[in-house]
């Protein structure tokens, strides 16, 4: 089968497509035959080599952490799935990942596919739409009426927060862009700040419940946002390689966001696209042979919005 792997850390040009054997699975497996996969931030770090003390991967390694495909077989001791049932999920990290033909995946990361977008498309969500959900409900506790300051807007987790949010019947004030404004107001925000010309602590004139955190600040700068919270709120923050800053005299908590498998808020993630709540937004489908060129991009900051990652021959 063709897989896209590294041999070593480094730069995108360590992303190579290979024929390598298609993978048996084990007891409690299933092997996908993948119809996408999608790029995350995490997938260029691993790379990099950034992460092997939280994610020591083995090499070579096969990157993607999303798939979307059919059960292909099964192995010993599983039930509940059957040979062709279209099926998402959020791989271990330091397995072997989807960009490649067949991945052989622990049969509870799965959760049925939606069957109202194209199976390619439902790639785009189990990782960003799972970071969104964790970071407001698990870690920020919104229920309706409160107030969201989600920082970063623009990119694939901000536009499922600001949907996930708005739907709770939180009030949501997002930063974006202007590339991406109109696309974060179309996703449910009720005010939109344009950072680039903004100072977010000016136009935020409320207090807000919880600051989700998904921009490449400084230190300097998440710290500024912890004033922008009332008492007892909650900074939430995916720029793990800083740790989030807290306020303990105001009882405000920093959470480092660190996303979890799970199949159960999958499940009603894929529900809700179902039923229509809830839109997975794919800004550009590639060509598995051209992952080494989106990893390129990101480095350059060229990614905007979710990219899948079609398998060819899935």
């Amino acid at each position: 089968m063709k897989a896209v792997r590294f041999h070593e850390f480094g730069g995108p040009e360590v992303l190579r497509q290979e024929d390598v054997d298609v993978p048996e699975p084990g007891a409690g497996q299933v092997r996908v035959r993948v119809a996408a996969t999608s790029f995350n931030g995490i997938d260029g770090n691993i790379r990099g080599g950034y992460m092997q003390g939280p994610i020591p991967v083995e090499l070579p390694h096969t990157p993607g952490i999303d798939v979307a495909g059919t059960v292909d077989a099964l192995g010993e001791g599983v039930t509940g799935l059957r040979v062709g049932d279209p099926v998402v999920g959020f791989l271990p990290m330091v397995a072997d990942g989807a960009s490649a033909e067949h991945v052989v995946v622990p049969a509870d990361v799965l959760a049925a596919a939606p069957t109202s977008i194209p199976l390619a498309d439902a790639a785009a969500l189990p990782v960003v739409g799972l970071t969104a959900w964790q970071a407001l409900f698990d870690h920020g506790g919104l229920t309706d009426g409160r107030r969201v300051l989600v920082n970063g807007a623009g990119g694939a987790v901000g536009g499922y927060a600001v949907q996930l949010a708005k739907a709770a019947g939180v009030h949501v004030v997002a930063t974006a862009s202007p590339r991406s404004a109109e696309r974060v107001r179309a996703a449910g925000a009720d005010e939109v700040v344009d950072h680039t010309t903004t100072d977010v602590r000016t136009a935020v004139t409320e207090p807000v419940d919880v600051v989700l955190n998904l921009a490449p600040v400084n230190p300097d700068q998440l710290a500024a946002l912890v004033s922008l919270v009332r008492p007892g709120g909650v900074v939430v923050s995916t720029t793990v390689w800083m740790p989030t800053p807290s306020d303990e005299a105001r009882a405000v908590r920093g959470v480092d966001l660190f996303v979890r498998s799970d199949t159960d808020q999958l499940s009603e993630l894929v529900a809700r696209v179902d039923r229509g709540e809830l839109h997975v937004d794919v800004a550009e489908r590639v060509a598995l042979a051209d992952l080494a060129s989106v990893h390129a991009r990101a480095l350059t900051g060229g990614i905007s919005g979710k990219v899948v990652v079609l398998v060819a021959e899935a």
